[in-house]
């Protein structure tokens, strides 16, 4: 069953843990509904990719009011494909919202327990993962590309909330939209990184095709390295949903050569809620 569910064209939400827990907002944007143009058409989230920034800021008011948030409650990143997870308090809270001068540098994962804070990181094919402990109320996000798969930003989340207080068998993680096995073609170097990381595992997530030429499942691989951090496969959704197949609804790097929007995935618990 797909976790990410399209409420309108503009945003997926994690439908059953917002059912569960209607205080929390979690989701992941399409590139439809905005305000941008051209490459960028239309709800692009990204300020680093040469739109009109007044045009993204536009963008991000409407995502953020959608997500249940103000657009100064949005905590975002300088993303650099390292393993750099950030704590996010209310010190954070506007940084990265209308600029991307001001981001939070060099960080590609945050989490937090306090209330009207909307993490959210970009994205436009590498793998949005998404956490959640229900007992202790920390909620985070991660981007994990193939550097931070292989480095492993899923199981340094876990490390985290481990040093927290926090159980890995009582979080749960769901893994985002994001380019499919099909359409993610690597070469020898990548698949290299890859094996390492995974020299103890039987079934390998990648495939050859081709001379130096290999599918990898990105997805499967982070579900493979969360579960080793600890996480029940029963607390991992996964979706279906690739951003390179899907070129209605989604911004591909890949697909489209480099020159395309972003969407954003955010999560965090809304100011008055309960939980």
């Amino acid at each position: 069953m797909e976790p990410f569910i399209s409420q309108n064209e503009s945003v997926l939400f994690l439908d059953g843990w917002l059912k569960d827990f209607p205080g929390l907002s979690a989701g992941f944007t399409t590139k439809c509904g905005g305000a941008s143009s051209g490459e960028f058409e239309s709800m692009n989230a990204g300020y680093h990719v040469g739109d009109n920034p007044g045009l993204v800021k536009k963008n991000r008011e409407a995502i953020a009011n959608l997500a249940g948030f103000a657009l100064e409650d949005i905590v975002g990143a300088e993303q650099t494909h390292g393993t750099n997870i950030v704590k996010a308090g209310p010190h954070l809270k506007g940084r990265g919202a209308a600029s991307y001068s001001d981001s939070v540098k060099d960080t590609d994962g945050f989490y937090t327990n306090e209330k009207g804070i909307l993490l959210s990181l970009c994205f436009a094919d590498c793998v949005p993962l998404y956490f959640f402990s229900p007992d202790s109320g920390l909620v985070g996000i991660a981007h994990a590309g193939w550097k931070g798969t292989v480095d492993g930003i899923g199981p340094k989340m876990v490390e985290a909330w481990k040093a927290e207080g926090v159980s890995p068998s009582g979080i749960f993680a769901a893994i985002g939209p994001s380019i499919c096995k099909n359409c993610y073609i690597v070469d020898d170097r990548v698949i290299g990184f890859a094996e390492k990381r995974l020299e103890h595992v039987e079934k390998k997530p990648y495939n050859q095709i081709s001379v130096g030429q290999y599918s990898l499942d990105l997805r499967a691989m982070n579900k493979i390295l969360l579960e080793e951090a600890g996480i029940p496969a029963r607390n991992i959704a996964i979706t279906g949903l690739c951003s390179s197949c899907g070129e209605g609804n989604f911004y591909s790097h890949r697909r489209d050569r480099g020159k395309t929007g972003r969407m954003l995935g955010f999560i965090g618990w809304k100011e008055g809620s309960s939980r």
